[in-house]
């Protein structure tokens, strides 16, 4: 199995090599796993895993500045390789991001990015452990896990107006926060798997496993 992470120079690109690597040795695959911003090696790939921290328009504007990366990216999605974003990498698959600016996003699944709300006395970024809120059994990324499991998040923009459909586990910041969602073969975690020791490591194994 090849595993391309998008190098567009953003995300915690080496953790998540680590985090994929250890996944798969836990789940007794092979896999050759390549930190990689080449065009070619990403069509080669069997699965694509995009990082990203920092601002979305900073996000985009990096991945797209790379000639051919974000174009190869697409095509093998469409081709049917299994994608999974995370935390920013997860925003740009929106429609848009409202970070600053107006950025367009993906559009692979509904909705837009914007800044949270949360009321006194929680503050922005939330930065530490949550617990997901889902429904046990509903997609395969989620095997293995129980409500409430925790996860490592750092962000303060989070997806608005999004299709239930599209939402796979939510937590709660004086509010609910989306923090799985999937369409298709595409999915993506607002909080940081590779930081989410073996919650985030059993996630990274259904991925793996995954055949949307």
């Amino acid at each position: 199995m090849k595993i391309a992470v998008i190098d567009y120079g953003s995300g915690n690109l080496a953790s998540a090599a680590r985090a994929l690597a250890l996944a798969a040795d836990r789940e007794g695959l092979s896999a050759e796993i390549a930190i990689t911003a080449d065009p070619a090696e990403v069509m080669r790939s069997d699965r694509i895993v995009l990082p990203g921290q920092g601002a979305f328009a900073d996000c985009a504007h990096g991945l797209s500045r790379i000639q051919g990366l974000q174009s190869a990216m697409f095509d093998r999605v469409a081709d049917g390789a299994p994608f999974l974003g995370i935390c920013v990498g997860m925003q740009l698959m929106a429609e848009r991001g409202l970070e600053h600016s107006v950025t367009p996003g993906f559009s692979w699944i509904a909705g837009e990015i914007t800044e949270m709300a949360p009321p006194h006395p929680l503050r922005l970024p939330q930065m530490g452990w949550n617990g997901l809120d889902f429904t046990p059994g509903s997609h395969p990324l989620l095997e293995g896990l129980r409500p409430d499991d925790h996860v490592y998040f750092v962000h303060s923009y989070a997806l608005s107006g999004g299709d239930p459909s599209e939402l796979l586990a939510s937590a709660e910041y004086g509010g609910t926060v989306p923090a799985m969602v999937a369409r298709g073969n595409r999915a993506g975690t607002q909080f940081h798997v590779e930081k989410s020791q073996d919650v985030g490591i059993r996630i990274l194994r259904n991925f793996l496993r995954w055949t949307p």
